[in-house]
């Protein structure tokens, strides 16, 4: 910063710092690129908010060296108890689901006012800092009148803020990250449509203290023919319920009175609570923008999407997207790589994104329907069919739901060595290729992917074979024995090397022993800005 003049440069401008913003400063201070971050609060979130990190988020903070606090500091939630009324039906054990998939099975809660301070101690440690009460007030995005690397005009942003002291500060910088929530001056700036429909219903949150009527360490979720509840515990004791009111429940005004919602959970589902740390109403609302990057410009988590709480996925994703971006940045700032890689991070999260809008629209719907048929299957038939259902979820579908609900079973379409998408070639070769998807974990290979570099990884494929590519390609090189894989069935060969990117995400396979057209297809494959 030039003192004198008020004035700042920098590589990368964070607008927000939530849970998305913080992900994104601190991943990219660990991988060596210049970035500041500024928000308009004075500090931290001090409210509870978004409670649920899904295992795909906690393998990120296992990444980042985080993972330790995290399991100190949670509330784990090793089940699900669903139920009618006034009772539960059973429980549905979250750790074996999630056998063999990954580290962290359960379903952990740590609200996001810990999730900020956790990330605000993390962007310290590594000598960064949140310029806290700094509003943008404008900005630009500039033309430089000249072409980048891949021959596309190359621009930057110029941003206006005003500081806490008074002063206005000028920041320029190659890229801005609109991290800055649902109603994002960074998204409205740049004209992004923000399409979607506002639902009718009114939610309230309550974290609630000394809670009876509920399975304890397990998330609760009831229903009756008008309402439901959704409870998370939260730990010393508290416990988060989460429903919706009819409006029958409101008061003149519109509002709803906590001791209103308090005689509603009593009535509806035999839950009684000595007071609350925390209570809030909200509408819903279902939006997605139309565009995650325009120009240098990008927007993550609220500013790209918010939706109904159920299923535990708004911070998470926002989470996930800025892991995203933050690598990405780093193969153009610092790997060099052409902009247009940049283009990857709309093609792979606007349609996870989306389907999250859609799907949590869809059950929210659902949920609150007041059809004839909605109702007797509130009413009636999951009263009967529940306690059976509860059996049987896990050995039809629970493997699946659980790949969903953690965010471990998100695709991207990207190329492999042979040029072709993930998905192409058929039915087979959709169900056994790695392109395009987490890492498998095997057990022992993701303590590797702390170093957040591009890598080549062999399992039972000999090293000598390994070292070679990795050398070839310019990456790190990693050896694992042959993969065991999930109920014997193995998911990595021991005939293909995997090119992992930075995020863990396999970005092609090699055919061993990895010459010729093979291993131009994986180098060429580096720097495709999308599938095609």
């Amino acid at each position: 910063m030039d003192s004198a003049s008020g004035s700042i440069t920098t590589d990368v401008l964070i607008v927000g710092a939530g849970p998305s913003g913080l992900m994104l400063a601190v991943c990219l201070a660990k991988l060596g690129v210049d970035a500041i971050i500024v928000d308009a609060k004075d500090g931290p979130t001090r409210e509870s908010r978004a409670l649920g990190v899904q295992a795909r988020s906690m393998e990120l903070y296992d990444q980042l060296g985080l993972i330790d606090r995290v399991l100190a500091e949670r509330a784990p939630a090793a089940a699900i108890a669903p139920g009618a009324g006034h009772r539960a039906f059973g429980t549905i054990e979250f750790r074996g689901l999630g056998d063999g998939i990954t580290p962290y099975p359960d379903i952990t809660v740590f609200e996001q006012s810990r999730n900020e301070r956790l990330l605000v101690d993390a962007l310290a440690a590594a000598g960064r800092e949140v310029l806290w009460g700094h509003r943008l007030e404008r900005l630009e995005v500039e033309r430089l009148g000249r072409e980048d690397g891949a021959g596309a005009e190359a621009s930057a942003v110029v941003a206006e803020l005003a500081a806490p002291d008074g002063v206005s500060r000028t920041v320029r910088a190659r890229y801005c990250v609109g991290a800055d929530g649902a109603h994002s001056p960074v998204r409205e700036t740049l004209g992004i449509p923000f399409e979607g429909v506002t639902n009718e219903y009114t939610y309230y949150i309550a974290d609630a203290l000394d809670v009876t009527g509920l399975v304890g360490d397990a998330i609760n979720l009831r229903f009756t023919t008008e309402h439901f509840v959704l409870a998370f515990p939260m730990g010393g004791g508290r416990m988060r319920l989460l429903g919706i009111v009819r409006d029958a429940d409101l008061d003149a005004d519109g509002s709803l009175r906590e001791e209103r919602m308090r005689e509603l959970v009593d009535r509806e589902f035999g839950v009684e609570y000595a007071g609350s740390a925390w209570f809030t109403t909200y509408r819903v609302h279902h939006r997605l923008a139309a565009r995650f990057r325009d120009g240098p410009c990008f927007v993550v988590g609220d500013a790209a999407h918010i939706h109904s709480p159920v299923g535990a996925q708004g911070m998470n994703t926002g989470l996930q997207e800025a892991h995203n971006l933050a690598c990405a940045l780093a193969d153009v700032i610092v790997g060099g790589m052409p902009d247009a890689r940049l283009d990857r991070y709309e093609a792979e999260r606007r349609p996870v994104g989306a389907t999250l809008v859609a799907t949590t629209d869809r059950l929210f719907g659902e949920i609150t329907s007041e059809s004839r048929f909605a109702r007797f299957l509130r009413g009636r038939a999951l009263p009967a069919l529940g306690p059976v259902g509860v059996r049987l979820l896990p050995l039809v579908a629970g493997r699946r739901v659980f790949g969903y609900l953690s965010q471990t079973r998100i695709r991207y379409q990207l190329r492999d060595a042979a040029g072709r998408g993930a998905r192409s070639g058929g039915r087979r070769r959709r169900r056994e290729a790695a392109v395009g998807v987490r890492l498998p974990w095997t057990g022992d290979n993701y303590d590797v992917l702390r170093s957040m570099q591009w890598q080549v990884h062999g399992y039972g494929v000999p090293e000598r074979v390994v070292l070679r590519i990795a050398r070839e390609l310019g990456v790190e090189p990693h050896v694992f024995p042959s993969d065991r894989g999930v109920r014997g069935r193995p998911r990595l060969r021991h005939d293909r090397v995997y090119l992992v990117r930075r995020d863990g995400f396999v970005m092609a396979e090699v055919r061993a022993p990895g010459v010729g057209a093979d291993l131009d297809a994986a180098r060429a494959a580096m720097f495709a800005p999308t599938a095609g």
